[in-house]
């Protein structure tokens, strides 16, 4: 017995991101645990939990709409990385890593939201 969401390849890639994301995250300074390392996480969850929220839905219509929020959330990590690296948290080669990752599951995410018409 499983989910819908649950064979679903860019939820499982965006629950095994998350968890990437969030272990580099903890390596982050103390100062930054109510600022870029609570957002950086909250953003990386928020991919999973966009698409099991809507794929519950019905309509083709509404799960395009919650996976739009599932793509906007992968965008700020994306510049949550940034930062990090700006802020000399993470260096050039953990940067590039997962900003290649954030990529290929973006464009997944893409190109299943427009097969839905």
């Amino acid at each position: 017995m499983s989910f819908k969401f649950e064979k679903l390849i860019i939820w499982q890639n965006a629950m095994d991101f998350g968890e990437k994301i969030n272990t580099m995250s903890q390596n982050f300074p103390k100062s930054e645990i109510y600022n870029l390392t609570s957002q950086i996480n909250r953003s990386v969850d928020s991919i999973a939990l966009n698409i099991s929220e809507g794929s519950i839905e019905q309509s083709n219509p509404e799960f395009r709409r919650f996976l739009g929020y599932s793509i906007r959330s992968l965008a700020e990590v994306v510049t949550c990385l940034h930062k990090a690296k700006r802020r000399n948290y993470i260096d050039i080669t953990i940067f590039e890593s997962y900003y290649l990752e954030s990529y290929n599951l973006m464009n997944m995410m893409i190109a299943f939201r427009n097969k839905l018409n």
